[in-house]
């Protein structure tokens, strides 16, 4: 495997995606960087589906929490100033 170490020290793959033609020629056009633009794209989507599972595994303790917030207030209400 072709492994490449960038000048902050991660790792880089050179790999393969199929992409929209005419998208791709507009981005060559405007100098945006393909690798850097696909990288930050799935970056977000990982970012996202991670986010989206937790908060799906943690879902009953949320709604548990909230319940009992709802039921008894804030634990330390009577402290606030506003």
């Amino acid at each position: 495997m072709d492994d490449r170490t960038t000048t902050k020290g991660r790792r880089r793959r050179p790999t393969n995606a199929s992409l929209q033609a005419d998208l791709l020629a507009e981005a060559k056009q405007l100098g945006i960087s393909i690798s850097e633009a696909s990288e930050t794209g799935l970056a977000d989507r990982v970012s996202a589906a991670r986010r989206e599972r937790w908060l799906e595994q943690n879902r009953e303790a949320i709604e548990d929490y909230n319940a009992r917030i709802e039921r008894d207030g804030l634990t330390l209400a009577r402290y606030r100033r506003f």
